[in-house]
């Protein structure tokens, strides 16, 4: 008998009304959980209220559960969703330093440290690596065999935010390719194809042959498609046209777009359509091009001369008809403070989501936005004097697949 009144004294003890309140307060929480309306959306409704919300709630939103997170993802919704640029890659190069060639990433938030790794550390090691261009998330970049640095080894295909990548082959002449440039639509497909755009000299025409009035002539594209897992090959019909190795690419409505000089050269994904559309204005010196940019749905060609800025809108491929968009002097959008940055800038991106311009000018290379709405000029860092270009445009990309990925 006193056994069994002291089995339940304990009983009665480890039930105390602090323990019973805990199991009472988790039951309450698991079927508040279990019956929380928001888990009774469909996707479709849960996607459209997303994308309803600013780019950074969204990245928030990746970390609430797996289903927000791959619904995020899924390409069918990737057009929903509001797109940002995360930052900047670029590189740099200084004689006194080791390495002296190094890679950065430079954020347009005010977080202190950067969003992505630049050094990619979860590629393969090899003796030297580039990176050529940027698209929807995805880098393309030059690898150099560790063997031999002079002979070119392949290129790399990465999203730096999952640390995905695909080693793509390279071709014959990709060694003395200058212009080399990425195609990805997430919202279409996990797949992308790489262009290679042949000059005469890659293509191994000697040099008493060349054009002497169209030097570096685009003679031949190649393109790759991570579907195939091959190469294909044709010949420019169109042009004369020279892409500058650093000119700023645009992927828009499945059309790859690149500045050439006095034209720009648009292409389909598939090589077999062409466009070579004029530019609004011609370039007030030989070496100057301007750049074209995808935002709100329109696709935007922003050039200098020595006393404005000037962004236009194109209206049609056929006639080449370009709208006057915005117009500002040297002086009202670097003020007499910043007068020297009129001497050398460029445009180096325009916000996907605003009428927000991104600058690179100065002898330290100093990063600024100008917002064409309010006409706010602000200055955002230093990168350096050493660094140089391409300066390549990153948003940050949470979708797992990648072609046939590592």
């Amino acid at each position: 008998s006193l056994r069994r009144s002291r089995s339940k004294h304990l009983t009665m003890s480890s039930s105390s009304p602090r323990t019973a309140m805990a199991r009472d307060s988790k039951k309450k929480k698991k079927k508040r959980l279990k019956g929380s309306p928001v888990s009774k959306l469909t996707d479709d409704i849960l996607a459209d209220i997303i994308s309803r919300v600013p780019y950074k709630s969204t990245c928030c939103c990746q970390c609430v559960s797996t289903r927000w997170r791959d619904l995020i993802s899924h390409r069918e919704h990737q057009k929903k969703m509001p797109q940002s640029i995360a930052g900047f890659f670029h590189e740099g190069s200084n004689a006194f330093r080791s390495p002296r060639n190094a890679r950065y990433f430079t954020n347009l938030s005010r977080q202190r440290y950067p969003l992505v790794d630049p050094s990619l550390s979860f590629l393969p090691d090899c003796e030297r690596l580039d990176i050529l261009d940027g698209c929807n998330g995805l880098l393309l970049c030059h690898c150099w065999m560790a063997v031999d640095p002079m002979a070119f080894y392949y290129y790399v295909v990465c999203n730096p935010t999952t640390g995905k990548w695909v080693a793509v082959p390279a071709t014959d002449g990709s060694s003395m390719v200058s212009v080399a440039r990425l195609v990805f639509d997430p919202a279409v497909s996990s797949h992308f194809q790489v262009f290679e755009f042949i000059d005469e000299q890659s293509r191994g025409i000697a040099e008493d042959e060349l054009d002497a009035d169209c030097c570096g002539r685009i003679e031949a594209l190649a393109i790759y498609s991570s579907k195939t897992g091959a190469w294909k090959y044709q010949t420019v019909e169109h042009g004369p046209f020279v892409i500058p190795e650093n000119s700023v690419s645009a992927f828009f409505n499945g059309i790859l777009h690149l500045p050439a000089y006095e034209c720009v050269v648009a292409v389909d994904v598939e090589g077999a359509n062409w466009w070579l559309v004029d530019v609004p204005e011609p370039p007030y010196y030989a070496d100057c091009i301007g750049g074209v940019f995808p935002s709100q749905g329109h696709l935007y060609f922003a050039e200098s001369d020595r006393s404005k800025l000037s962004v236009w809108v194109l209206e049609d491929y056929v006639t080449g008809k370009w709208t006057l968009k915005h117009n500002v002097s040297h002086l009202h959008l670097f003020g007499r403070e910043y007068s020297s940055f009129a001497d050398y800038y460029s445009v180096i991106s325009i916000h996907p989501e605003h009428g927000l311009i991104f600058i690179v000018s100065g002898e330290e290379k100093t990063l600024m936005s100008y917002d064409m709405d309010s006409g706010e000029l602000c200055i955002l860092r230093q990168l350096g004097w050493e660094c140089r270009p391409p300066y390549v445009p990153y948003v940050r990309l949470f979708s797992e697949s990648l072609g046939d990925e590592n």
